[in-house]
């Protein structure tokens, strides 16, 4: 017989999946790491800021496919 076995979950025994990663920090600690990652990409010249135009236009495509799906799909012709 093997030393190490290894417990399967059965039907009846649901594992209970523990947050991993970001998930199990605290959100103080989400928002430093992140507002980290935003400064380093605009340091580095990868970083993009919305001009209120830009803004403007992408909330118009945004709100243009919303509608639009609504009516795909449908019989009426």
């Amino acid at each position: 017989m093997n030393a190490k076995q290894t417990t399967r979950a059965t039907p009846e025994t649901p594992v209970t999946k523990r947050p991993r990663g970001f998930a199990a920090m605290d959100a103080a600690t989400q928002r430093r790491i992140a507002s980290e990652g935003g400064r380093a990409s605009h340091l580095s010249g990868r970083g993009h800021r919305f001009t209120s135009e830009e803004a403007r236009a992408a909330g118009r495509k945004g709100g243009q496919a919303s509608r639009g799906r609504g009516t795909q799909g449908t019989a009426a012709e």
